[in-house]
């Protein structure tokens, strides 16, 4: 897709939420370290979309939301929310099946409908947040209230730690 294309999906996946501000950066600088850096966002503001895998027959997905500074606690509290003895990070390959967005572009919106959208509730106390856009070109801005607009969406307490805490 180009750009105006992914930005075009964007918009109609944004229609009627609220208020957000899309910002384009070089797909080059789309990983969440790299990106702050070079654009000066606070990495406490990054709201990172990771796809999730229960280990079933068959498999057994989710989306978590959580900050760049935490870490999401895929071996106790999103194995235990998917009901499977084991859970990891979906496979980039297997993200990009699932999602239909690109690796460091992946977001909450446009996500095929029935897919759990769990956000940690540290994302729900900062004032903005930065969101994936779908693809590498775009990030999102917006509050978090945002993410209670999206379709069965649910704030979890304790789905992610802070980093090295």
């Amino acid at each position: 897709m180009t750009d105006d294309a992914d930005r075009a999906a964007l918009e109609r996946d944004l229609a009627g939420r609220g208020a957000y501000e899309l910002f384009a950066c070089d797909p080059a600088l789309a990983d969440t370290a790299t990106f702050c850096a070079a654009y000066g966002f606070d990495l406490a503001d990054s709201a990172n979309t990771i796809l999730v895998v229960g280990k079933a027959t068959p498999p057994v997905h989710a989306a978590c939301v959580v900050l760049a500074t935490h870490r999401l606690d895929v071996n106790r509290a999103v194995r235990d929310r998917l009901g499977t003895r084991k859970a990891s990070f979906a496979a980039p390959e297997e993200a990009r099946a699932v999602t239909g967005h690109e690796i460091g572009g992946v977001t909450v919106f446009g996500l095929p409908a029935g897919l759990p959208i769990w956000v940690d509730a540290a994302v729900m106390e900062r004032e903005r947040i930065v969101l994936g856009g779908g693809s590498r070109a775009w990030k999102v801005i917006a509050p978090p209230s945002i993410l209670r607009t999206l379709p069965g969406v649910e704030v979890v307490e304790g789905l992610a730690k802070p980093a090295g805490g």
